[in-house]
């Protein structure tokens, strides 16, 4: 169970990670609509784990290279954005969201 803290601290870190990737990665990402899905943070705030989810879905893994490849950058802006409210800024650790293209294989499964 997460800490008021923890939720807190991944609330903010959710919303400046999309504000980042939407203003700041915009020509990278072009073609691409990519949405921080979820944010989970370790209990010391040292690590944060961020769920994506991509659309178009086959430029998924294609997409998360590139965030991946980018997130020094993404770390050093989170970092101006949030110095006031941690000593230091959380590892970024990302992942696929496949939620979404889960539930659609498994509703067109089931219309079949």
């Amino acid at each position: 169970m997460d800490s008021t803290r923890q939720q807190k601290i991944s609330r903010q870190i959710q919303r400046d990670i999309a504000e980042i990737l939407q203003k700041e990665l915009a020509d990278t990402l072009r073609g691409t609509l990519v949405t921080v899905t979820t944010v989970r943070v370790s209990p010391d705030l040292a690590y944060a784990k961020l769920y994506i989810s991509v659309f178009p879905f086959e430029r998924s893994n294609a997409t998360l290279d590139i965030i991946k490849e980018k997130s020094w950058y993404v770390r050093k802006l989170l970092g101006q954005r949030i110095r006031n409210q941690l000593k230091i800024v959380p590892e970024l650790e990302w992942f696929i969201d496949d939620s979404l293209e889960y539930i659609e294989n498994i509703d067109n499964l089931l219309n079949k």
